[in-house]
């Protein structure tokens, strides 16, 4: 009996799930599988030929220092856009879940970057730096808005910084109002019975009770980050003098431009490894604060 109601159990899985795990294994698994090998050879993209060559590709990582280079520009790169993109979110999440009028119009507005392909994102704010500003600054004396930010290689940074977060910030959003309301209302109006002010209920209420919220943000907007090429492609393209050249952008170089595929997949082992390792330190760092409701 037992055994039956097993093989139906498992029937019933493979029925409902098979298709979604199948999918998986073929979109994820099959090819991470594939390029972890890959990265053992000297593999051409253009004849398909390829030898085992063993970890010379990965000596090869260890040494290039244009990648090093790139990859702790893009830490940095990361750093900001985590930083800017959940601060902005949370108090925007904070804003539009305080009743306000028209918050439903307002939460789409929001939302609606995200939704607006990398590629056409990076075009947007391409004309914005280079031809909006600079006219905004000559007409009204703005020293910061006079040349285009994408011709500095400092403003260039910042210029890509804020059009990740800017998209990131509407997505991050919606997660920070569904934690907010996940926090039990009779707690915060006993602390406004006990004369809590807004940022006593904030601090000591609302935050602590948003941390599963905030790891979340925090995990997809890391991971999101780390992993930028369209923008990074169309907003700089690396420029100016590769100095907003993301380990993406550099990779995606390196293999199919360079014919350098082994190289380029190990990097992209590297740079998976280096995701992994930050976004999964800080959700078990952050898992620590959360607190029983």
């Amino acid at each position: 009996m037992n055994k039956r109601i097993g093989i139906r159990n498992v029937g019933t899985f493979l029925f409902f799930g098979g298709p979604s795990l199948f999918a998986f294994a073929a979109v994820v698994i099959v090819p991470f599988i594939v390029g972890l090998y890959l990265t053992f050879t000297n593999w051409d993209v253009r004849t398909a030929d390829y030898t085992f060559i063993g970890f010379s590709n990965y000596s090869e990582v260890v040494h290039d220092k244009a990648f090093l280079t790139q990859l702790w520009f893009t830490i940095k790169y990361v750093f900001f856009t985590v930083l800017l993109s959940n601060v902005a979110a949370f108090f925007i999440a904070l804003v539009l879940s305080s009743g306000l009028k028209g918050e439903k119009w307002l939460r789409t507005g929001f939302f609606t970057p995200n939704l607006i392909g990398g590629i056409v994102l990076g075009y947007l704010w391409q004309t914005l730096f280079s031809q909006v500003m600079p006219y905004m600054g000559e007409k009204y004396g703005w020293s910061w808005f006079e040349t285009s930010w994408l011709t500095d290689t400092d403003t260039a940074f910042w210029a890509l910084v804020i059009a990740t977060a800017w998209q990131l910030a509407g997505y991050l959003m919606i997660i920070y109002i569904a934690g907010f309301a996940s926090v039990p209302g009779d707690v915060l109006e006993a602390a406004r019975i006990d004369g809590a002010n807004r940022w006593a209920i904030l601090k000591k209420i609302t935050l602590p009770l948003s941390v599963p919220a905030i790891v979340i943000c925090v995990f997809l907007s890391i991971s999101r980050s780390f992993l930028t090429y369209d923008i990074n492609l169309a907003l700089t393209k690396g420029g100016p003098f590769n100095s907003t050249e993301l380990a993406s952008y550099h990779i995606v170089q390196k293999a199919f431009l360079s014919n350098e595929y082994g190289i380029g997949q190990a990097e992209a082992v590297v740079l998976f490894a280096v995701v992994a390792l930050i976004a999964l330190s800080q959700s078990y760092m952050l898992k620590k604060l959360e607190v029983e409701s």
